[in-house]
């Protein structure tokens, strides 16, 4: 099926974390060291400034914001009158920067990491040889207390993640895997049957592995293709069922809109983190898709 893009939003560094919320697209925005949100009309707003990364974003049933700070390797939470305070320290679940993050209907958090220097590695190396060899990576739990427990190890970059409506399942993105892996989600949001839910990547001529991701409401994931400019969706066990074509790299995506059915798309020439910090050259772009949302985020 063929989708007409277009920009909505030029003019950022490296949006990461979208969210639909309140009516509008949030997103961090890595080298502006800000969070900010945009209407489906293209008017932008900062909603809170910071002195480092940030990444994923959620929020508490008591509409709190958390955030997370990644070099820190900590979440933040913002409450609705300003208050800022750390809400949970990573440090002992993180080897590196913190990244993406779910937050569950009960305010338990997801929160992956990138487990070593990605890109230092990657200039180093280059992209095949490290998608062949690198260090694995922890998935941490947050309880809503804050409490920080290890929910899974052996992750392959875990990446952008979601929650099935039903609240019964987490899927994750292993981005150095190239796949998505599902996990049940048991008492106190404890993971266990991890299993492959789909493969993103069968062709090395047509690399696709998953950066951010999001759910609909068929059940099937769309995934941020990090090493190319599309969005792919994806049934479980890896069937490709719909492809939208950005104008560059897409690093994350995020279905919302009044009826869910936008397909917003976080984009930019590369993640590079010394070349997307000099120019901002990153896109929100965005396509119409049959399927809305569903799910968390």
């Amino acid at each position: 099926m063929a989708h007409q893009t277009r920009v909505l939003l030029d003019g950022i560094f490296f949006g990461e974390g979208p969210r639909w919320h309140g009516g509008r697209l949030w997103f961090s925005d890595f080298y502006a060291r800000h969070i900010a949100s945009v209407s489906p009309d293209g008017d932008m707003r900062v909603e809170l400034e910071w002195d480092e990364r940030t990444s994923g974003l959620g929020w508490m049933p008591d509409g709190s914001l958390l955030f997370v700070s990644m070099e820190r390797r900590a979440l933040f939470r913002r409450w609705q009158d300003g208050r800022i305070a750390q809400h949970a320290d990573l440090s002992g679940v993180h080897a590196h920067l913190s990244n993406d993050m779910v937050v569950d209907a009960a305010g338990r958090a997801y929160v992956g990491n990138f487990g070593f220097d990605l890109h230092r590695e990657l200039r180093a190396r280059g992209d095949m040889a490290v998608l062949a060899d690198h260090p694995t990576a922890a998935l941490a739990l947050v309880q809503p207390d804050g409490a920080v427990e290890l929910a899974a190890e052996g992750l392959h970059f875990p990446n952008g993640t979601v929650i099935t409506p039903d609240g019964r399942t987490l899927i994750v993105g292993e981005t150095l895997a190239a796949q998505l892996t599902a996990f049940d989600i048991g008492a106190e949001g404890r993971l266990g049957n991890r299993r492959c839910w789909a493969p993103t990547m069968t062709d090395m001529a047509q690399p696709r592995v998953p950066d951010g991701i999001c759910l609909d409401a068929d059940g099937a994931v769309w995934i941020a293709s990090a090493t190319a400019s599309e969005c792919i969706r994806i049934a479980e066990g890896g069937a490709v069922l719909d492809v939208v074509t950005a104008t560059q790299n897409v690093f994350a995506c995020m279905l919302g809109g009044e009826d869910g059915r936008t397909l917003f798309m976080m984009t930019a020439p590369t993640s590079d983190d010394e070349e997307a910090a000099r120019e901002p050259n990153g896109r929100i772009e965005l396509a119409n898709v049959e399927i809305p949302r569903a799910g968390l985020p």
